[in-house]
């Protein structure tokens, strides 16, 4: 019995919610202290903080400090081109150029391979050098960068704006094949992240949280039903009609679309399975071999 206007406006109240708590989030994680995880940032550059006892960068010589340049070649910018050229890496020895004191120096160091489990406690092999980066400021070796009470505002709207644009980005960039469905994550995934987040810290959970609200509200305004951006996609349709749709056209619609979503709901909850490892472990229980 309302106009399109006023149910277009109940409709989107939804999605801002979500937004809004998501801003929230960002905005006390930004307060009390942003727990930096993203060794790709910029104020991560290639500079070592730490070398480990006895481990291999030890061995080439490397000291707390160096500055390193490249790696067989490869121009070294930050952190995360560190790490990339090092377990992407399949030659046993990597001749790295570095700087100390202003001085250029080659040295040849042998990468060991180890046992890792990651978040969603699966056993992966990595290499490493023994390395950590520089501006670490705590035991965890963790960054963190903290924000005044009205900065907090203005990052916490940078980083929500970020947020959608690269979901958007990412949504589009699997329709066209340049990333995998697989990488989409489900109820599944997000139980490890957040078991994860709860061992990293407060801010951590914050910034989970945040992005998990933003992206409900990313989804839901998709133009598909029963999403709200489908049903904001029927209201504006109507507005531009001056009618509705007729009640089997958009019957056939709302049961094609829940169809969709349903099938892509057991995909990612597929995907969650298989990337926790249940997959493999319910094909070996029935098999006696891994897929």
């Amino acid at each position: 019995s309302k106009s399109p206007g006023q149910r277009a406006l109940i409709v989107l109240m939804g999605p801002v919610v979500n937004l809004i708590l998501a801003y929230v989030c960002f905005w006390c994680m930004f307060v009390i202290g942003f727990v930096d995880m993203d060794l790709s940032s910029k104020n991560v550059p290639a500079l070592v903080g730490d070398v480990v006892y006895h481990s291999p960068a030890q061995q080439a010589g490397l000291m707390k400090g160096d500055k390193i340049v490249s790696v067989d070649g490869k121009k070294i910018e930050r952190w995360s081109d560190l790490l990339e050229a090092v377990t992407l890496s399949k030659k046993s020895s990597l001749m790295m150029t570095l700087k100390r004191k202003d001085v250029l120096m080659n040295v040849l160091v042998l990468p060991q391979e180890m046992h890792q489990k990651d978040i969603f406690g699966r056993d992966h092999m990595i290499r490493r050098i023994g390395v950590a980066p520089s501006p670490m400021n705590d035991a965890k070796g963790i960054t963190v960068t903290r924000y005044g009470f009205f900065g907090s505002f203005l990052k916490a709207a940078e980083e929500l704006w970020t947020i959608t644009v690269k979901t958007y980005v990412g949504l589009y960039e699997m329709i066209i094949g340049v990333h995998s469905p697989k990488e989409m994550m489900g109820i599944v995934g997000m139980f490890f992240v957040v078991k994860f987040a709860l061992t990293i810290g407060f801010s951590y959970v914050l910034y989970i949280v945040g992005l998990i609200s933003a992206s409900l509200a990313i989804f839901n305004l998709l133009p598909l039903v029963p999403l709200d951006g489908g049903h904001l996609f029927f209201i504006g349709l109507e507005k531009l009609r001056g009618k509705p749709l007729s009640v089997k056209t958009e019957d056939f619609i709302v049961k094609a679309g829940f169809t969709l979503i349903m099938i892509l709901a057991l995909f990612v909850f597929y995907a969650d399975f298989e990337r926790a490892g249940w997959i493999d472990k319910f094909i070996k229980l029935f098999t006696g071999k891994a897929s």
